[in-house]
């Protein structure tokens, strides 16, 4: 992508969505966090309908220790991996208590230092509840990022770092979310809708394709 097709490409995504914010439902930091955590390899909708259950119960760290793993187990059942991330983040809740007054931290490494949260979760929690203009590369940006032209890149980091310097910086802080949303219901991975893509013109896939066909 030609860089000054930067700016329209993402003022068109703008234009039609101009406050996006994450699907998963939340109403603190805490629940975010717990949220994204139980994310990982699941979709949004089913995370949504287990925390629905999960929150009304539990929506603090001494609440959700106090159900144990059996008892965190018996809410996300229905998520992928439950065991697993019910594990992580009793331990998560833990530390939370021990090390930061029972608060979500504001700095990366911080973040990064509880169990089960990488980077791409501590993206999402900086920049959904903290306002910092970071780049949560899933699967969804990494495909649209590389298929565009947008930031290329082998690895999400690869792609995280130039859409950081790619990206202009007005449209930076919700830009990750105007990547993602347009990665989950337009440029999807099989069958790309580019015959309702508003930014195909700005697109180096879809004018390869359209120079085949010529």
């Amino acid at each position: 992508m030609k860089s000054q097709h930067l700016a329209p490409f993402f003022s068109i995504l703008r234009e039609a969505n101009p406050q996006p914010s994450t699907e998963l439902v939340y109403t603190s930091v805490f629940e975010l966090l717990c949220a994204v955590l139980l994310s990982a390899q699941a979709t949004d909708v089913s995370v949504n309908k287990a925390t629905r259950r999960l929150f009304v119960v539990a929506h603090t760290p001494q609440q959700i220790l106090a159900l144990g793993q059996a008892g965190l187990e018996s809410y996300i059942k229905t998520i992928g991996l439950y065991r697993s991330k019910a594990k992580h983040l009793l331990q998560t809740c833990e530390l939370l208590i021990q090390q930061h007054g029972g608060q979500v931290p504001r700095t990366r490494t911080a973040l990064e230092a509880l169990p089960g949260v990488g980077r791409k979760t501590a993206n999402v929690i900086l920049n959904c509840a903290f306002g910092e203009p970071t780049m949560a590369v899933d699967t969804h940006i990494f495909r649209v990022s590389n298929r565009t032209g947008l930031a290329t890149g082998k690895t999400p980091l690869q792609v995280e770092h130039k859409l950081l310097k790619r990206v202009p910086k007005e449209y930076r802080l919700h830009a990750h979310h105007w990547l993602i949303l347009h990665g989950r219901y337009v440029c999807k991975a099989r069958n790309p809708a580019c015959d309702r893509c508003k930014v195909s013109a700005y697109c180096d896939a879809f004018a390869v394709a359209a120079k085949k066909q010529t």
